[in-house]
């Protein structure tokens, strides 16, 4: 699509990486740099679909012809160099890819990033024609992370999780003890930006209903391992739970216990122990029970492994 800047018409078949998408969400995307009240200028007058004319609302068939006049784009600066990266595979098959995302990568570009998980697996498979995220876990979360390698799935799998179809568990090391083996939190959620500009959540009555079920793994005399459950998505929701109860999970930088996290550095953990453990949901498009699994991160073991041998366990 680099041939956009020059002044000649552009002919594009529409391929599966495509299929679906509506027409005004497709030119924005592939004539970055052009302002959007120019780009419904074309639709509305030159932009055509098999040699007709269609509104901004028209979702793009396999195999459409479309014509795009030309367009005088700014010469956009080098991209960024993004180096191609392949995480390690949980299950990969024609639809889905599911990796074991490290902490403190983002998953994607922006905000202080350059950029994330997505932007490197791009970089690393060029020939990919379509490759999203269906999900999102905080920077410094460690785990099970979802792509989708067509739009189908893609699709499919933003009902099943809208749906609540399906089964996300995170384990989670908190400070404290922790006493019930089964516990239930529903506390509202509510997003807002710091002065500084960091995007943060707290629990207020108005906020969005948030549900989060916590089992009891492990504890030890200081710590106790949690495993959550999450029953809705909002961001930060278990992180925030926790915190709110009073059991802040070890090493988290925005909610947690500062001083504490500066100890546990000093003990070996350098990072906030929480992590997507497993994933369970039906295959969007065959419709099979699926379950994915991420081992646990080698330092989070490690600190467990150094509290089983400190004599602190249960």
């Amino acid at each position: 699509m680099n041939g956009l800047s020059k002044e000649s018409v552009t002919w594009l078949e529409i391929d599966e990486g495509s299929e679906g998408q509506r027409i005004d969400n497709f030119l924005f995307k592939h004539l970055k740099g052009v302002p959007k009240s120019h780009v419904y200028r074309i639709l509305r007058g030159e932009v055509r679909v098999n040699k007709k004319r269609i509104d901004q609302t028209y979702r793009l068939q396999l195999g459409d012809v479309l014509r795009i006049p030309p367009i005088r784009v700014a010469e956009k600066p080098e991209a960024e160099y993004v180096p191609a990266t392949e995480f390690p595979i949980l299950f990969e098959d024609e639809a889905l890819i599911a990796i074991n995302k490290p902490a403190g990568t983002a998953v994607h570009g922006g905000s202080g990033v350059s950029f994330g998980v997505i932007e490197q697996m791009r970089s690393a498979r060029p020939q990919a024609k379509f490759l999203e995220l269906v999900h999102r876990l905080d920077r410094e979360t460690s785990g099970v992370l979802l792509l989708a390698k067509k739009r189908s799935a893609l699709t499919a799998m933003h009902e099943i999780m809208r749906e609540g179809n399906s089964d996300k568990r995170y384990f989670a090391l908190v400070l404290g003890q922790w006493k019930n083996a089964k516990q239930h939190v529903k506390l509202p959620l509510h997003k807002f930006d710091t002065p500084q500009g960091e995007k943060r959540v707290m629990v207020r009555e108005d906020g969005q209903a948030s549900h989060t079920i916590f089992t009891l793994q492990k504890s030890w005399s200081d710590f106790t391992l949690l495993e959550a459950q999450l029953k809705t998505g909002r961001t930060h929701q278990i992180r925030v739970h926790l915190s709110h109860l009073g059991f802040p999970i070890a090493g988290d930088d925005k909610y947690g216990d500062f001083s504490r996290n500066k100890e546990l550095m000093k003990q070996g953990l350098k990072r906030m122990f929480l992590h997507a453990h497993s994933i369970t949901f039906n295959h969007p498009l065959t419709g099979e029970p699926l379950s994915i699994t991420a081992p646990l991160a080698p330092e989070l073991q490690k600190f467990l492994d150094k509290l089983d041998r400190e004599g602190q366990g249960d």
